[in-house]
């Protein structure tokens, strides 16, 4: 057993000296002190197992603990028409991780700066959403997908931004809002015609200025460049082409690439930046206060799932924060998953976090589906932080 041991840290060592790392690679000793590296082989096991499904072709895994982190590239970015191998700085359609990277750090940054307040009612900033109930509904409802609107808007008689929202405008409540959960893209399409208007800027263009830019996400934003297209994790693959640095989902598509709540491109380097931004109290661009707004319970009490702004805490979605028999990252860990497959789940209580970026829509979006895989990477990276019992949080 204790050969065994010894191989799988030294097969581990070995793999961690041959990435191309982002950073520079913690020492061996240093690695092996903050993980066990046993489960760090099994979570590697279970990717292999998962690709063997057909659940995903490949993906990048991030696990960082107190800025000491490990990284691997699995499988491929790209089964079709090619082969091509993931690497660590692979580019990733974020499909719905674009709600909590982009609109709902925008937003808070807006309600930091005093521009708006996620208090103000939704027909503040846009005066035509009223009548039916609407004019209850706020920014918070907004955030916390408790507005009562539906998930989505049909992607069949509208083109364009402008055609988009006007749709979403037009959608009547389906629950009073502040009443009921009911996750919906909707509520992020409005915050982003909220922040055009306040701001008079495109998303894109006050993220990258205001977001990625100050935190040195250089591989992050909409709509990636042509030069940047050979490092792009393709997805569906349609008529023997691939969306290659086109963003997967139908409705973003429509909106030039450009949407609130799809069409952010990232890679698990970058977004390793982004989560130590919020786990150390927000700097460069956030207060302590606002980190912890956007970060906790900010749904009613009594309601059974628990979401804060934009961020996943407690709910069907909570996948990568373990498997419900198993270990869990505990309460007051945060996340998000999105469509095509990726996932951070980010724990104050430990300072570590789990990213898994993959393209399981590619080549097809009929595969199995990648949810089992996300709670076995959360219960094993959990189990793979050394010296914290994650079954017994102090409360």
């Amino acid at each position: 057993m204790l050969m065994r041991v010894q191989l799988i840290v030294a097969t581990l060592v070995l793999g961690v000296s041959c990435l191309q790392w982002p950073d520079a690679p913690p020492p061996p000793k240093q690695l092996a002190d903050t993980f066990d590296l046993q489960k760090i082989h099994a979570i590697g096991a279970a990717i292999t197992e998962a690709r063997a499904e057909k659940r995903l072709p490949g993906g990048v895994l991030w696990l960082e603990r107190n800025g000491v982190h490990f990284t691997e590239a699995h499988g491929h970015a790209q089964l079709q028409p090619i082969h091509i191998l993931a690497q660590p700085d692979t580019i990733y359609d974020a499909a719905s991780l674009t709600k909590v990277v982009a609109t709902t750090p925008a937003i808070l940054l807006l309600h930091q700066r005093g521009q708006l307040s996620i208090e103000d009612p939704v027909k503040k900033h846009i005066p035509e959403f009223t009548g039916d109930g609407r004019e209850a509904v706020t920014v918070r409802h907004l955030l916390t997908h408790t507005s009562g609107l539906r998930p989505d808007i049909s992607v069949n008689g509208w083109n364009g931004h402008a055609e988009c929202i006007a749709k979403c405008v037009a959608e009547k409540l389906r629950t009073t809002p502040g009443t009921t959960f009911k996750y919906s893209d909707i509520n992020f399409q409005l915050l982003d015609e909220i922040l055009r208007r306040v701001t008079r800027q495109r998303i894109d263009v006050f993220c990258e200025k205001e977001i990625f830019g100050p935190l040195k996400m250089t591989d992050t934003g909409y709509n990636p460049p042509a030069a940047k297209h050979s490092r792009v994790a393709p997805t569906t693959v349609t008529d023997g082409q691939a969306l290659r640095g086109i963003v997967h989902d139908p409705r973003a598509r429509k909106t030039a690439g450009v949407a609130g709540h799809a069409g952010l491109f990232t890679t698990a380097p970058d977004l390793a930046k982004y989560a130590r931004c919020l786990l150390n109290g927000g700097a460069p661009i956030f207060t302590p206060e606002i980190v912890k707004l956007m970060t906790t319970v900010q749904t009613p009490s009594a309601m059974p799932s628990k979401r804060g702004l934009g961020w996943d805490i407690d709910t069907g979605y909570s996948s990568p924060s373990g498997e419900k028999d198993g270990t869990r990252f505990p309460p007051g860990s945060f996340g998000h998953t999105g469509f095509t497959g990726p996932s951070i789940w980010i724990d104050p209580h430990s300072k570590s976090f789990i990213i898994f970026l993959c393209n399981r829509v590619h080549p097809t979006e009929k595969g199995p589906s990648v949810i089992p895989l996300r709670r076995k990477i959360g219960s094993l990276a959990a189990e793979a932080v050394k010296g914290v019992d994650f079954k017994n949080p102090p409360k």
